[in-house]
């Protein structure tokens, strides 16, 4: 690629639009934002010039600013996503339907009205082809360190992992249900509303990456498990017991279903007793039906290696007596 575009890409970044504050000065969070990218781009978590709102880049943002951010400024990875908007090589698409809610100042309101908003960002395909190459990757790094962070010009890392993902991850993995819950409990009175949403997207998203994980990729239920050389997920991460009730992202209160079970487990049509087998709801009616549900009826699901992440039986409890039709 002609060192032209290479030029045009780090006269953008070199001149980034930034908020300014009087007792602050300006605003880090687009830098932070496009330092993360790139480290994420680097490691293969990116894989095409479509940015996705992530528990990945809301984890590496986090760790990037708490590296790199001495000043006062409020941490908010909303702020940045919206308002790169205003840079060249930056587009928003908005979901179908959807219209971003602002503050008078013309500001994103909340974590949440971005991620019920947008559908992803997009930056220029000319910008991520040059960020393929580890060279380009290092030297937009550079850049960005040097024109935002000078202090850290010289001691600046890319990391290999964020820590803040291993302590989730280590929590969805390991923690006893209550001990889990009331830590969620004492983060929604610690941290501010934005930070809150913020925290609880990056969980619920660790969590969907893990209850794959443990049941081998494999719907419990069906043992539907399709392998491919793109990394596509086939099986989703179920929630029992649902979050917005129980504040349990544990994995003893996950499954591993197909989207198809999973449906149907969450509206009612299938549990699972706490022996672990299926039931099905004698609500339905099948009628040349090529996939139906009554050929799971009485089955053993499969279950995680290690007892401690089978599916607690509490919460089938809850589903079978809740849910359930009957």
């Amino acid at each position: 690629m002609s060192e032209e575009i290479i030029y045009k890409y780090s006269n953008y970044f070199q001149k980034l639009n930034r908020g300014f504050s009087k007792n602050l000065g300006r605003a880090p969070h687009k830098p932070i934002l496009l330092l993360s990218i790139i480290q994420l781009i680097a490691k293969g978590v990116i894989k095409s010039n479509r940015i996705f709102i992530t528990s990945e880049i809301i984890l590496a943002f986090k760790q990037n600013w708490e590296d790199l951010v001495h000043t006062g400024h409020s941490r908010n990875f909303s702020l940045p996503f919206f308002h790169l908007r205003s840079e060249p090589f930056w587009h928003l698409s908005p979901k179908p339907g959807k219209q971003i809610e602002t503050t008078r100042s013309k500001s994103i309101k909340s974590f949440n009205n971005l991620n019920e908003s947008i559908a992803f960002a997009e930056i220029d395909k000319e910008l991520f082809l040059l960020l393929q190459k580890s060279e380009n990757q290092l030297w937009f790094e550079q850049i960005l360190i040097e024109s935002y962070f000078p202090d850290f010009k010289v001691t600046y890392l890319r990391p290999d992992s964020y820590y803040e993902e291993a302590k989730i991850e280590s929590e969805i993995l390991n923690e006893p249900r209550e001990f889990y819950q009331n830590n969620i409990k004492q983060l929604r009175q610690s941290l501010e509303e934005n930070e809150f949403e913020e925290e609880i997207f990056v969980r619920g998203g660790l969590f969907k990456r893990t209850i794959p994980k443990i049941y081998d990729y494999t719907c419990c239920i069906s043992g539907l498990k399709i392998n491919s050389a793109h990394n596509i997920q086939m099986v989703d991460a179920c929630h029992i017991h649902p979050f917005s009730i129980s504040n349990d992202d544990t994995v003893s209160n996950g499954i591993s279903l197909s989207p198809t079970l999973h449906r149907a487990f969450d509206r009612g049509l299938i549990t699972i007793t706490q022996n672990f087998i299926v039931r099905i709801s004698p609500t339905i009616e099948e009628k040349e039906s090529s996939f139906p549900l009554f050929n799971f009826e009485d089955k053993q699901i499969q279950l995680p290696k290690k007892y401690e992440w089978y599916p607690s039986q509490e919460a089938l409890k809850w589903h079978n007596k809740e849910v359930f039709l009957l």
